[in-house]
């Protein structure tokens, strides 16, 4: 069996009483594209810091590429690279100038050739002599995807990579991942654009208030919470009873329901019809991963 990508055993992190990690357990495959998601104060951040090793866990084991990131914390970090959701960057160097420092803190040279064929892949040639406090805000994005990939890390770890940026952006920085990810680098994102995750991650993770919910396939966990919602749109629903009309919902110019099992849908459409609503359009929709996510994040 191979090393895991990452492997993380009973992780805690504590502040005071506050435990921000609790007791997660966590293995991540070599060339898995695996999604990392949650609310807001769930984790994640806590979790990609301890990764990179810029903050010590409270207890437990973290390993990247078999290599402990207590322990042996510079040879961890070389493993790794990570796109940070904030925007960093220095003011007083050209984007090339950029990716060769950060070369040079991996301790590689003559890394012009990759340089290059990073600035190709994010559409940052014409940029890669114009200094880094000019560029617009999704330019800059962009660098600090070029930054995370400067030393070839065998894990990628994408926090919030397309947020606020256009659409040329994001199709360009997913062919460049899908590319990595074939070639056998493991990616891991977190992203409130759950669409992306369904449609990228083999694999998903979601945590709530520092611990795991869920852990396992995509389509597995779609599958397991497959409630099917029925949509309708209503020329007349102010005749429908109030206890036919209590188990619809507003959504858009509609009406939508949940329907725990298929044979609620004739009945329903049938107490519709007979109410006089006028029937003008009906859709059935299966869950995605955003409402799968809402039910486990949500749920008390």
């Amino acid at each position: 069996m191979s090393i895991p990508a990452v492997d993380v055993r009973q992780l805690v992190r504590a502040y005071g009483s506050l435990r921000a990690l609790d007791g997660i357990d966590l293995r991540v495959e070599q060339g898995e594209f695996f999604a990392l998601l949650g609310p807001n104060g769930a984790g994640k951040t806590t979790l990609i810091s301890i990764l990179a090793g810029l903050v010590r866990p409270t207890s437990g084991e973290v390993r990247v590429m078999g290599i402990d990131v207590v322990h042996d914390g510079p040879t961890a970090r070389r493993q790794l690279g990570v796109v940070p959701q904030e925007l960093v960057f220095d003011p007083f160097f050209t984007v090339r100038e950029t990716l060769r420092i950060q070369s040079g803190y991996f301790g590689l040279r003559d890394n012009d050739a990759w340089i290059d064929e990073l600035l190709a892949a994010l559409d940052l040639t014409d940029k890669a002599d114009t200094n880094m406090r000019r560029l617009s805000g999704g330019m800059k994005r962009r660098v600090l995807v070029g930054q995370a990939l400067v030393h070839r890390p065998p894990v990628i770890i994408l926090d919030e990579p397309t947020a606020g940026v256009d659409v040329a952006l994001r199709q360009g920085l997913w062919a460049l991942m899908r590319r990595l990810n074939g070639e056998g680098h493991t990616i891991i994102l977190t992203t409130h654009y759950l669409e992306e995750a369904e449609e990228l991650c083999g694999r998903v993770a979601m945590l709530k208030q520092g611990r795991l919910v869920a852990l396992e396939a995509t389509g597995q966990l779609l599958a397991r919470h497959a409630q099917r919602t029925l949509w309708l749109r209503l020329a007349e629903p102010g005749r429908l009873p109030p206890a036919l009309a209590a188990r619809l919902t507003a959504d858009g110019e509609g009406w939508v329901a949940g329907l725990a099992d298929l044979a609620e849908l004739e009945p329903l459409l049938a107490s519709v019809r007979e109410a006089g609503a006028g029937l003008e359009d009906v859709e059935l929709r299966r869950a995605d991963l955003e409402q799968v996510f809402l039910h486990l994040t949500e749920a008390a």
